[in-house]
């Protein structure tokens, strides 16, 4: 006999997101690199966000570009302290606060859904990093809803994070809003050179077509990224792309769409949105 979910979970039931993070504390800041608008649209997308889901969230669970160990790591910090890992911006970017509570439970419950997939996951009580506070102190001001951040793993194997996000995917019933923070274009000498923008369309255009493709072939190609057009020159090393794996692994056979397309310092890139 088919199952439904109960309406109850209906009503919890959150999206998945990909997010780009931005440049350090770019949107606390006087950007002086470029334009003072550069990350107007970004920002402004980021501030969006929470307007756009179906109920608050009950808690989100980030997993960030910034952290990377041996095997799926959840932080069980109860209070997570900032992490300022960025250098070289005003002392003011160094002061910031984003005071959102920790939720061990949760975190627990992250490592047990990963093990039961027959994946290695432990847990430390890492703080957030710019990854993690930057966007939602944008996204979620008030830092009022739960957090529990997700390392990536060492090897940066797409399917292994695809696998990852679909074992995570029960989370989102629960009114988990599940969110890849990272950059779809994060090549560091292309930002700012006249030729990047038409480059990194490529890319972004293969990605936004992979994105949008039904499950089992969005899978697919994801796990051949570095094979696109342009792939490895967005994504010299990919970090800042592996959290979509996770996004688009919990999704499940949520189709995905563009949510912003922005060029800041000649760089394209998007944001999606699963379910």
């Amino acid at each position: 006999m088919e199952t439904r979910p109960s309406a109850k979970a209906s009503e919890l039931r959150q999206p998945v997101f990909f997010l780009p993070h931005g440049a350090g504390p770019c949107f606390f800041m006087d950007w002086n690199w470029g334009p003072a608008d550069t990350w107007d649209k970004t920002r402004d997308f980021l501030a969006g966000i929470a307007e756009t889901l179906p109920a608050p969230p009950t808690a989100l669970l980030v997993i960030s570009g910034h952290w990377e160990e041996p095997v799926f790591t959840a932080s069980t910090a109860a209070r997570p302290e900032l992490i300022f890992d960025y250098s070289g911006f005003p002392e003011s970017t160094y002061r910031l606060t984003w005071p959102a509570p920790g939720n061990p439970e949760l975190a627990a419950r992250v490592v047990e859904l990963l093990r039961s997939a027959g994946l290695p996951a432990t847990t430390s009580s890492r703080g957030y990093d710019h990854g993690v506070f930057i966007p939602l102190k944008v996204a979620f001001p008030a830092a009022e809803i739960p957090v529990v951040t997700l390392s990536l793993a060492h090897s940066l194997d797409p399917a292994l994070h695809l696998a990852a996000g679909a074992a995570l995917a029960p989370l989102r019933d629960e009114g988990v809003l599940i969110i890849g923070s990272g950059m779809s274009f994060h090549n560091m000498r292309g930002f700012g050179q006249p030729d990047t923008e038409a480059r990194s369309r490529a890319f972004d255009s293969w990605l936004t077509h992979t994105v949008k493709a039904p499950a089992a072939t969005r899978k697919a190609l994801l796990e051949e990224w570095s094979t696109a057009p342009g792939g490895r020159f967005a994504h010299p090393r990919e970090e800042h792309l592996i959290p979509l794996m996770v996004a688009a692994g919990a999704a499940g056979p949520d189709p995905g769409i563009q949510v912003l397309n922005d060029a800041p310092l000649h760089a394209v890139i998007s944001a999606y949105r699963f379910g």
